[in-house]
């Protein structure tokens, strides 16, 4: 999973840009629809990617900025 740094925030205002973040806004956007995905896979489809059903549980248990 793609790792994100914290939101910088910009030395003059002290504020993180616009464009910052709407990125981040997709991020986790991007996150929540994948592990929709990932949830709706059954046991056949979990074996064909490797991924086991504790792994999956873990994966859907974080919140959407994780």
């Amino acid at each position: 999973m793609q790792r994100v740094d914290v939101l910088r925030f910009s030395p003059a205002t002290g504020v993180p840009s616009l464009r910052r973040v709407v990125q981040l806004i997709r991020l986790w956007q991007q996150r929540a629809c994948t592990r929709r995905q990932l949830a709706a896979l059954d046991d056949r489809q979990l074996a064909d990617i490797g991924i086991s059903h504790s792994e999956r549980q873990d994966e859907l248990s974080k919140a959407f900025w994780q």
